[in-house]
């Protein structure tokens, strides 16, 4: 897949890119929620190769800053077999790809591989997209 970038990626750390893809979906709870499960989980924010296939940064002038797009179609298409990765990761990507995007995704299959802390990241994701901001924590060993 060819990069839509149009800006070299931001260099100063996964925050400042946190911070970038915030600012891009603050205002839709889907994309809002979507980014959050994406960040809180961070192993794809520090993939080079996921950064090329699905984040595009830009300067936004009317707001003056930076905004990272992520394009979950493209992440969803690339992690059924361009990006390698475990199955937990597969499934928080494809999660959040559903949230943002409508993108179908089998709950079962997701719940199965994903870890206690990424599905209750995922449930607080879902909680998001329905307005309820809650703060859903995992205990070790349950």
């Amino acid at each position: 897949m060819k990069s839509r970038r149009t800006t070299p990626r931001l260099t100063t750390g996964i925050e400042d890119l946190a911070e970038a893809i915030r600012a891009w979906a603050k205002g839709w709870l889907p994309a809002e929620a979507a980014a959050e499960l994406l960040i809180s989980h961070r192993t794809w924010l520090e993939r080079e190769d996921f950064l090329q296939v699905a984040v595009d940064v830009q300067w936004e002038p009317f707001r003056d800053l930076q905004v990272a797009a992520v394009d979950f179609t493209a992440a969803a298409e690339a992690v059924q077999g361009v990006l390698p990765c475990s199955d937990g990761e597969r499934q928080v990507l494809l999660v959040a790809a559903s949230i943002a995007e409508g993108i179908p995704v089998d709950l079962r299959e997701a719940a199965l591989c994903m870890d206690a802390v990424n599905a209750a990241r995922a449930a607080q994701a879902v909680c998001h997209v329905a307005g309820s901001r809650v703060q859903v924590v995992a205990e070790a060993g349950r």
